[in-house]
């Protein structure tokens, strides 16, 4: 029987209060190889696999080779990186030399990806070789108004890594930079002085998320931060040495990297990763693999659920599933169908998990359990006075943490926004929500203009910059709609004010696909020759929302027009 791991110890000597002495990832992989050596912990769908001691080896040697490609503490190295074993490896050796990893969403492309890049500014790039020409179009540039938009790029490596996909490029921002594979990289000889001791305080990692009014925002994430996501959802759902996790989300994001992978290292359980989701292939994984842990975010859950059932359903060695969100509709049928445990939570990149359900709980929609209580403070309160509010009553989830350094500390070059974030010391989630009369929360719905879409976050202000740069187009409103069948997410519509006749549809949307990630594009379309507006020329988007699907609106799904995969 599998033991469950006990972590650092968070207790301070007088029994009171936690501590994160010992709180990074670069120290969980060494702990982790010194209890458990050659045994396996990661494998993958191509068939490679990485043990406990190998990810601790590999990354001392891969450190080392960074040092030689300059990449010094504080510096940031992008990834463009699909689920890989390289993608592991080279996030644990940039954090063994102090310095932050900035993982971007591989469906990025034009201006999305061009914004995340300038923002970080990276010393080194990373990038598989299927994806390096979406680098073609990206001049160098930057967001310090000292430098020219067309300065040199201060990139000075390209790391490639052969995914079998050679596609052509890049140019742009990645020309004239030193192009290494990272085989040869791995064949450096480790010099103990090159692998640096990360501290908890290191800002680690940099996780965009999306936001409404602006660029996507760089989220600044400490080591103590990482680790409390994966040590979070370790404790909460008991993983021991005996689990074995199944991680078919993306590595680019806090639930596929932190709730699985981070948290199957701190158990000493084993992971399957494969590079996307896929409902019909969901079942067969988890029985080939013998799973017993996944996570499922978004429409994820439903997909699986809506898949025909079979008299193989309860074949397999699954106990428990992170599903978030969960309907009332067919939650507890799920649990009954597939004879798993349905656990849930709250959180955000910001944040970290600050809230998981327990097993003896009876699920119910929406609800995400107790808060973490020895590391956040969670309250419900008033959205315009940020008053407390009482039990039952819905308001805005605000967050903020008990334990140094397991929280954001802002956004990367953009003080206004963490100000704002940060109001009356509490940070603002934008997520409305209600404590019960038992001290659980739960997740009602979003506050203000935020978009949700096969689990990502959309900004309405990097569609409508985009959008905006057709022909003849004079300003667009993006907006998320709710629909039946969409699993409590949300379908985009651009209402576009247009000068002359509305275009085509399908080109319009022909248009809008090479220049921006396939979850943003819009599902429905409104042509019109100018947006109605409140008396100070806002944009009145809430009227939009409020109107849902009408007849004026174009549906793409009408036609039968598909957003390919790449």
């Amino acid at each position: 029987m599998g033991t469950r791991d006990q972590g650092t110890d968070t207790r301070t000597a007088d029994g009171g209060g936690v501590t994160t002495d010992g709180w990074t990832l670069p120290a969980l992989v060494h702990q982790a190889a010194a209890a458990h050596g050659d045994r396996e912990f990661l494998s993958f769908e191509d068939g490679r696999t990485l043990s406990f001691a190998e990810l601790d080896r590999q990354t001392d040697r891969l450190a080392t080779a960074l040092a030689d490609l300059g990449l010094r503490p504080g510096d940031r190295l992008l990834g463009l990186l699909t689920n890989s074993l390289e993608f592991m490896l080279l996030m644990i050796a940039t954090h063994k030399r102090r310095a932050i990893f900035v993982p971007v969403n591989t469906d990025l492309r034009g201006t999305f990806l061009e914004h995340q890049v300038n923002n970080s500014e990276p010393r080194i790039v990373a990038v598989d070789h299927g994806l390096l020409e979406r680098f073609d179009d990206i001049e160098p540039g930057s967001l310090d108004a000292s430098k020219s938009a067309a300065s040199e790029s201060d990139i000075q490596a390209t790391i490639l890594i052969d995914d079998g996909d050679y596609g052509v490029g890049a140019g742009g921002v990645l020309m004239g930079t030193e192009e290494v594979s990272i085989e040869e990289l791995l064949d450096t000889d480790v010099r103990p002085e090159a692998v640096l001791q990360a501290e908890p305080s290191d800002v680690c990692t940099i996780m965009y998320t999306s936001g409404t009014t602006g660029p996507a925002k760089g989220v600044l994430m400490p080591q103590a931060h990482c680790y409390l996501f994966g040590l979070g959802t370790a404790r909460s759902l008991q993983i021991t040495s005996d689990d074995r996790f199944y991680c078919c989300m993306p590595l680019f994001h806090a639930n596929g990297l932190f709730m699985q992978v981070f948290a199957s290292l701190h158990a000493g359980a084993s992971v399957y990763v494969e590079k996307r989701f896929s409902a019909g292939k969901w079942l067969d994984a988890v029985r080939r693999h013998q799973i017993t842990l996944t996570n499922a975010l978004g429409v994820m859950p439903e997909f699986i659920w809506r898949s025909a059932p079979t008299d193989r359903d309860r074949d397999h060695q699954l106990r428990a599933v992170i599903a978030l969100p969960v309907a009332a509709e067919w939650a507890a049928a799920f649990e009954e169908r597939f004879g798993v445990r349905i656990m849930q939570g709250y959180g955000m990149t910001e944040v970290n998990m600050v809230a998981f359900t327990e097993f003896d709980d009876p699920v119910m929609a929406g609800c995400a359990g107790r808060p973490l209580a020895d590391y956040f403070d969670v309250i419900v309160a008033d959205p315009e006075t940020d008053q407390p509010i009482a039990p039952n009553e819905t308001g805005e989830i605000l967050v903020r943490p008990k334990v140094p350094y397991c929280f954001n500390v802002g956004y990367h070059r953009m003080p206004e926004r963490t100000v704002a974030a940060w109001r009356n010391l509490w940070f603002h989630t934008g997520d409305a929500g209600k404590l019960d009369d038992a001290g659980r929360l739960h997740f009602v719905d979003r506050l203000n203009d935020r978009i949700r879409r096969r689990g990502e976050n959309i900004s309405s202000y990097e569609v409508e910059t985009v959008i905006n740069g057709y022909d003849r187009v004079i300003e667009s409103a993006v907006v998320g709609l709710r629909v039946e069948g969409a699993g409590g997410e949300d379908e985009v519509l651009a209402v576009v004010a247009v000068s002359g006749p509305a275009p085509d549809p399908v080109h319009f949307l022909d248009w809008c696909v090479p220049r921006m990630p396939r979850h943003s594009v819009p599902r429905f379309l409104h042509f019109v020759t100018e947006l109605d507006k409140t008396a100070s020329g806002k944009i009145r988007k809430q009227a939009i929302r409020d109107a849902g699907v009408t007849p004026q609106l174009w549906d793409r799904e009408s036609v039968g027009y598909i957003v390919a995969r790449d």
